[in-house]
């Protein structure tokens, strides 16, 4: 078939779309709202998520659902994850029975800190996850679709569909590795959006490189120690989903969450952040999936604990770094090696 579907046109789904289309040819955009996508289809442009880049003429641009799943063999889910099951909803029943399906999310289910290859299996089936594949790396979506270079990292439990994968999304300017590690590229994916928060609420509060050095690596040791628990490889977290996507999102001014955390810090509620935020910051919902996880697994990951009670129970930004601060003394690696 070699046709390539990409579901939802935000900023990250249409740059894959994009570049898809220049280096492939044979892509289909699917896009939720019918106005939108007329839009987007007569001024090959996404003025809302993606402003300043032209959408190829090889790109199909549709809300019709079943013609961009028509003939796909691999499907690229880029929802956010708060409406990842709604989507499912629509377009569950029309992905081709043998496509490949790849998630292109990095969040968590808020309530209970499934990934999406757990959700999904849910939805659908264990035979689901021979068909699955997921895609993380430090990919913000401004620079790869202005041609910069950038590297992903594509995961899958069948080693011939992370393959197939790898070879369809690879471009000139953007260069993608494989892993059998599904675990731990969803959890570091997702996970890292948290610790941007905090990341940019020290920026906000002027704390200095040190600090920010400081919470990027001790967050980083959180996600590992949740990933080894989950069965996940302690060396995906030093890899491009941990801490390549990690420093990434921590350091970039088109980061979303490190966005929150700054304004978080300069004192605005979080409700009015999101109100004038056009994307979804993923850190926020996931923050409270991966506290839901770490207590499920029993794992401590107190900088994901203290910015849950930053984000939803008041506790003053600059008061969590102080927490942070005083707790006990412990070993570097704790939780990290059998003997710590």
């Amino acid at each position: 078939m070699n046709k390539i579907a990409v579901i939802g046109s935000g900023s990250w789904g249409t740059t894959l779309a994009v570049l898809v289309a220049e280096a492939r040819g044979r892509c289909a955009l699917w896009v939720r709202e019918p106005d939108e996508a007329h839009d987007m289809a007569a001024r090959r442009e996404n003025v809302r998520f993606l402003p300043g880049v032209t959408l190829p003429d090889s790109l199909e641009i549709s809300h019709d659902a079943a013609a961009v799943l028509d003939g796909a063999d691999l499907v690229l889910l880029t929802v956010p994850m708060r409406r990842l099951h709604e989507n499912w909803q629509i377009m569950g029943g029309l992905i081709e029975p043998h496509a490949a399906i790849v998630s292109g999310i990095k969040g968590l289910d808020p309530e209970t800190g499934q990934r999406v290859s757990e959700l999904l299996t849910s939805w659908v089936g264990d035979q689901t996850l021979d068909r699955l594949a997921v895609l993380s790396g430090p990919n913000l979506a401004r620079e790869i679709a202005a041609g910069e270079p950038a590297t992903a990292v594509v995961a899958a439990r069948v080693p011939e569909v992370a393959r197939n994968v790898q070879q369809r999304l690879s471009a000139p300017t953007f260069r993608t590795y494989v892993s059998d590690d599904v675990i731990g590229i969803e959890l570091a994916g997702a996970i890292k959006n948290v610790i941007a928060i905090s990341a940019g609420m020290a920026d906000g509060l002027r704390y200095g490189d040190n600090a920010k050095a400081a919470l990027m690596t001790r967050g980083l040791a959180e996600m590992t120690r949740l990933g080894l628990t989950a069965g996940a490889d302690a060396l995906t977290f030093a890899g491009l989903a941990g801490m390549g996507d990690l420093i990434a999102t921590c350091a970039s001014p088109h980061s979303r969450n490190h966005y929150v955390g700054q304004e978080l810090a300069a004192g605005r509620s979080l409700d009015d952040i999101q109100s004038r935020m056009v994307m979804v910051a993923e850190g926020v919902d996931t923050s409270r999936g991966a506290l839901a996880l770490a207590r499920r697994l029993g794992v401590e990951m107190p900088i994901v604990e203290l910015i849950n009670q930053a984000l939803f129970d008041g506790l003053p930004v600059a008061e969590a770094g102080q927490v942070l601060m005083a707790r006990e003394l412990s070993h570097e690696l704790r939780g990290l090696r059998r003997n710590h």
